[in-house]
């Protein structure tokens, strides 16, 4: 668990860049972005979503605790105050406390059973269009203004694998590599 000592450094953002240039599986990518973020923030719950515009649902595709939060689970989030924050205005929403954190999430009871007691929200989004979300859970109390600020920085790493995919030259793109929606 972090100790909180640690600022979030030009090294680790280097790092996690690199790997995201590479050829890998995004399993490798948010596996180092759930360490990373353990180490400069902290967390008990790590989760990323990639959000369906259609019908405004996020899906689960990284958890630090399989068994609770599993990877493909879905939570719908249209006309909902944290949908607006969150996917609509992209912006970070931190649930302080217990209160907070029922008002804004159907699943409260789940959560409270491992020990969580606030939850920080990043959006994930490229050029004005929400991708997901990076969710980071920890005790009551536990986030800082800090906190929001390197939790967006790692969070636009991830923009890439949490919302679009690669396609090669030649198979739908018009001319060299291109960023196509899933």
């Amino acid at each position: 668990m972090s100790d909180r000592s640690r600022a979030l450094s030009l090294t680790d953002l280097a790092e996690l860049a690199d790997l995201s240039a590479g050829a890998h599986e995004p399993e490798r990518l948010f596996a180092a972005a759930d360490a990373l973020v353990q180490k400069v923030i902290g967390h008990r719950l790590f989760t990323l979503m990639r959000l369906h515009d259609a019908t405004m649902e996020v899906e689960r595709v990284y958890s630090s605790n399989v068994a609770a939060y599993p990877v493909g689970g879905r939570k719908k989030k249209r006309g909902t105050p944290w949908g607006r924050v969150v996917l609509d205005e992209g912006k970070v929403f931190i649930a302080r406390d217990p209160d907070e954190l029922r008002e804004a999430f159907e699943d409260h009871d789940l959560i409270f059973s491992l020990g969580i007691g606030s939850i920080m929200n990043v959006p994930i989004a490229y050029r004005g269009r929400s991708l997901g979300t990076m969710n980071i859970s920890h005790e009551a109390g536990w986030f800082r203004e800090q906190d929001a600020a390197a939790g967006r920085l790692i969070a636009s790493l991830l923009e890439m694998p949490i919302g679009q995919t690669w396609q090669p030259a030649g198979v739908g793109a018009p001319q060299g590599n291109t960023c196509v929606n899933r």
